[in-house]
């Protein structure tokens, strides 16, 4: 898949292209829908071009109401990729591009630059300055411009929307297999491991820390079934783990939100490797117990249950 970052990058004469806009935060089974109707749509004569942002509009909109992503930019790019989406324009969400009125939208950055011929949208799109352009607007400006525009069918499931927001409820609860079923594929936090207090090698369960600053949302605490990918092999290796997420409340000092994978029967040195931790399953939630003693044999028991189901 080709990534243009900003419409400057996108090479003379890119296109004829179908296109369709969004955010696709965690390209969840709902997209996933959008992306195979784009396909249908471009056929054999047209690119198949995402347009997404770098970041969440309301990150610089109204950041009070900016939600946690559920995948980083980099995580969001390698789901396009494997939807087999031929381009993908990462668009700089900044003050000028808020700025720009919907028409102008529509010319300098889906017709000039990408040749578009059809456009698949929701029907509740807003776009453009102050949200000022709809579906309706687009479809007039595809007859004045040559293009179609067709609107996407919604997903829903238990009859309501599949969303980014469902999913983001269900991870913050930890219920991570109807977060999976939604996403299509396990939940994942990507990001580079770090030394920690090296507690879990002391106790006999020597776990992979993932840096603070890391992709994805993490779910609500507790120990969970799961794999550990290293994307830093070619190609990536998967490995059951036994994954804890919170503060660890047997010790103090400990970090919040710290999420420790122990990889299952392998001794691994991954410090600076870039890795994803999968969750599966939600096997129980944080416990403070009293002495190391009970916590050894609760990790022995949840390393077990692991094993169980994914090892």
């Amino acid at each position: 898949m080709e990534v243009f970052t900003g419409i400057a990058a996108v090479p003379e004469g890119f296109g004829p292209s179908a296109v369709t806009i969004g955010k696709f935060d965690g390209l969840h089974t709902g997209h996933r829908v959008v992306i195979e109707d784009l396909l249908e749509l471009a056929g054999d004569d047209l690119e198949p071009v995402v347009v997404t942002f770098d970041r969440n509009p309301l990150e610089l909109l109204h950041p009070d109401r900016c939600p946690q992503p559920l995948v980083g930019l980099d995580q969001k790019l390698d789901l396009l990729a494997s939807a087999g989406v031929a381009a993908t324009v990462v668009l700089p969400f900044d003050a000028a591009l808020a700025a720009l009125e919907p028409e102008a939208f529509v010319d300098e950055v889906l017709l000039g630059p990408l040749g578009m011929r059809r456009l698949l949208v929701g029907d509740d799109f807003r776009f453009g300055r102050h949200g000022r352009g709809d579906v309706a607007l687009l479809e007039r400006m595809g007859a004045e411009r040559g293009f179609t525009v067709r609107v996407q069918r919604q997903v829903t499931r238990e009859s309501r929307r599949v969303s980014s927001t469902w999913i983001r409820e269900l991870l913050g609860a930890g219920a991570i297999e109807e977060a999976t079923a939604l996403l299509g594929r396990p939940p994942a936090v990507r990001g580079e491991v770090v030394h920690g207090a090296h507690r879990g090698r002391e106790l006999g369960f020597p776990t992979a820390n993932l840096a603070e600053r890391s992709d994805g949302m993490i779910p609500a605490d507790g120990v969970y079934a799961g794999r550990l990918v290293d994307r830093s092999l070619d190609p990536p290796v998967a490995y059951p783990a036994a994954i804890s997420v919170g503060s660890n409340p047997t010790f103090e000092g400990v970090p919040p939100k710290q999420v420790e994978a122990y990889v299952l029967d392998r001794t691994l040195d991954l410090y600076g490797h870039l890795v994803d931790v999968e969750f599966t399953h939600r096997i129980r939630g944080q416990v403070a117990y009293r002495g190391i003693e009970p916590l050894i044999a609760q990790m022995t028991v949840d390393v077990e249950q692991v094993r169980t189901l994914v090892g």
